[in-house]
């Protein structure tokens, strides 16, 4: 009977460090394939695979879409693409970015969950932010273990700690141990199934995971709030204990990553308005220096006061905007 098979590791700030130490304890002969998603930005080339090789013995590289999963292999997600687990083979995906990422770790995760249910192990690193623990709760609605790195050793403690509080994690350990851990879960047989919405044992089609790679809920409710995203109206649901709101284009937040969404969308509006306001007098002395060379001064004047008014509603701008970016223990102080 084969043994916990699949490994999907999540990482945000402060994860290449910890990903590199877990690949250097993993043994070369590791029956089991590992999956890599790592927050990085969308534009720039990922120098992850080459990292991870040079760590440890298992060859890493950039997931491929439709190649074969094997085992000893770590795939890591490229840039600006899900990686989403398949039955039986590696997807790539340009689905909408969830939480504001792709790749996302929710996005492996749920779909690890769905293809291989009791065979999932579930890894959560460093990290700033919030993405995981949805996927890590779906790991464990469907049977598969949750290991998470001990926040108190993190860089960024916030992702393992926000996952302590909605999951029932099985090991939280410093990252030293997760390998031995690893390859230990590898090479026990799993008798538990894959778990249905009840916890009864339940089949899975080869596509399912194709079809988890956006999470969607039928039973939501409006909230009359917009998508950060796209501006399209959002719907609230509860799902396995946590809070999410989706759009019909399949933009998903977390609550923790729609607040950062409209903190992005207010910071925007403000920046776009002082930037205005800004141009406005700009154009308006321009104009008073115009047309005084033609001797209208009474126009230049008027000209002249009206781009101070728009310097000042600016700054007035500027200095709610820089309000804004305080972080809250600063506003609250």
């Amino acid at each position: 009977m084969p043994g916990h098979e699949i490994v999907a590791i999540g990482a945000s700030a402060g994860g290449v460090e910890a990903l590199g130490r877990l690949a250097r304890g993993l043994p070369p002969d590791l029956p089991a394939a590992v999956f890599v998603t790592l927050h990085v930005p969308p534009s720039q080339p990922s120098m992850l695979p080459h990292i991870l090789s040079r760590a440890g013995p298992l060859a890493a590289a950039h997931a491929r879409d439709g190649e074969p999963i094997q085992h000893g292999r770590i795939y890591v997600a490229p840039p600006n693409q899900h990686l989403v687990v398949a039955r039986g083979r590696v997807r790539l995906s340009q689905a909408p970015r969830a939480d504001g990422f792709r790749p996302a770790i929710n996005v492996l995760l749920r779909t690890a969950a769905w293809a291989y249910g009791a065979s999932v192990v579930g890894v959560l690193l460093s990290g700033a932010l919030h993405d995981g623990t949805a996927g890590l709760a779906m790991v464990k609605a469907r049977g598969g273990i949750a290991v998470l790195q001990d926040p108190s050793e993190t860089l960024y403690p916030q992702m393992p700690s926000t996952a302590m509080k909605h999951v029932d994690v099985d090991y939280v350990l410093p990252v030293a141990e997760i390998p031995p851990l690893l390859a230990r879960l590898a090479r026990t047989p799993v008798t538990a199934g894959p778990r249905d919405e009840r916890g009864t044992p339940a089949a899975l089609p080869a596509s399912s995971a194709e079809e988890a790679t956006v999470e969607t809920v039928a039973n939501g409710m409006a909230t009359g709030f917009v998508c950060p995203e796209c501006g399209g109206s959002l719907w609230e649901a509860f799902h396995r204990g946590l809070i999410h709101y989706h759009c019909h284009i399949g933009h998903v937040f977390s609550v923790d990553g729609l607040l950062a969404g409209q903190a992005d969308t207010v910071e925007r509006a403000l920046g776009a308005a002082a930037r205005a306001l800004q141009e406005r007098a700009a154009l308006s002395l321009r104009v008073a220096r115009r047309v005084r060379e033609t001797g209208d001064d009474a126009t230049a004047r008027r000209l002249e006061t009206r781009a101070r008014t728009l310097e000042e509603r600016a700054a007035l701008v500027q200095r709610t905007l820089e309000e804004v970016l305080k972080p809250e223990s600063a506003q609250e102080q």
